[in-house]
């Protein structure tokens, strides 16, 4: 009975030493993720040998409590991915040293409303955003019969259960236009407005285009039909430019980069990157398919909404700022 006891106590050490084993190394890696400093880790690591129990559960004249043991490793590793995940971030990609980050106190900012400025202040990194995927998503996939199938998707609203979702035109555009412009002043609200306004029939152009057409379609897509649609894309950067130039003369800060003509330098004279576009947009997905189809409109309306998390959160999205200040 006594060697019994002994070869239990033994098995059971053995056990726990490599959880606490697997468990340290897992912290050593998630905190090396994380970008964590050596006295998070022996922070993490001290804080298992906390919650680890200290004397043996194995009683005389009682049998080893597989279930007791593997709760408490379990509750453990827990408590430690737990306290892990909120270690703070950094920035993958510092802001440009010269580059002057904006604040409440720039510009007209301090004379306009304070909404207005609170406003703006949100919903600018959303629109350029939105100005970027215009520019160098859009705009090629109208020239491509085949993409036509995926445009139409922008214009479709999610009506799941009754509960009415904005389409990515209405989430990513239209309704910012429509917050800033409610709140901004009178004369400069209503030149925006009818921005707004001439923004939407843009894209009923590009609607009445592009219904119905898909890839492999078996009928013959009539050329001018392509025409229409590249022109209610021509209308829509003449529109958005005004509402950004009306945005920047307002603030006086000039911050929002209005869309060039389409030509071979277009995307030299608009000065922003397509390869970090592509990369927020590709980690965006990802983040947003974490939460599966659920989680997917929560997701794009908290991206929308300007609550990003600062720096860089869990999916590798990088900070609104550094990607605004190209």
């Amino acid at each position: 009975m006594l060697s019994y006891s002994i070869l239990m106590f033994v098995s059971f050490m053995t056990t726990q030493a490599t959880a606490f084993m697997t468990l340290s190394a897992s912290s050593t890696s998630l905190a090396m993720n994380l970008k964590a400093s050596p006295d998070d880790i022996d922070n993490i690591n001290t804080s298992m040998n906390e919650e680890l129990p200290s004397t043996p559960i194995i009683k005389t004249g009682s049998i080893l409590s597989r279930r007791n043991m593997f709760q408490k490793v379990s509750l453990t590793a827990s408590a430690f991915l737990f306290s892990a995940s909120i270690q703070p971030l950094q920035v993958a990609n510092a802001i440009p040293e010269k580059t002057k980050v904006t604040t409440f106190e720039d510009g007209n900012l301090p004379d306009l409303p304070t909404e207005a400025a609170r406003s703006y202040m949100q919903y600018r990194f959303a629109l350029q955003v939105a100005a970027d995927y215009y520019i160098f998503e859009l705009q090629p996939k109208l020239s491509d019969i085949d993409e036509w199938g995926e445009v139409n998707q922008l214009f479709q609203t999610n009506n799941n259960r009754g509960q009415g979702q904005p389409n990515k035109i209405e989430r990513d555009y239209i309704n910012p236009m429509r917050i800033l412009t409610l709140s901004m002043p009178p004369d400069e609200s209503e030149s925006m407005r009818a921005a707004q306004f001439k923004f939407e029939r843009a894209m009923q152009k590009i609607t009445k285009a592009c219904a119905g057409v898909r890839r492999d379609l078996p009928v013959e897509v009539d050329p001018s039909v392509v025409k229409n649609a590249e022109a209610g894309w021509e209308d829509g950067r003449v529109a958005l430019n005004e509402f950004f130039t009306v945005l920047n003369e307002t603030t006086g800060l000039n911050e929002m980069n209005l869309i060039p003509e389409k030509g071979s330098d277009q995307k030299k004279n608009y000065g922003r990157s397509a390869r970090k576009y592509f990369e927020l947009s590709k980690k965006t997905k990802l983040c947003q398919n974490r939460g599966g189809p659920a989680l997917s409109q929560a997701w794009g309306q908290l991206m929308i909404s300007g609550y990003m998390q600062e720096n860089m959160d869990s999916c590798g999205i990088p900070d609104p700022a550094e990607y605004f200040y190209q």
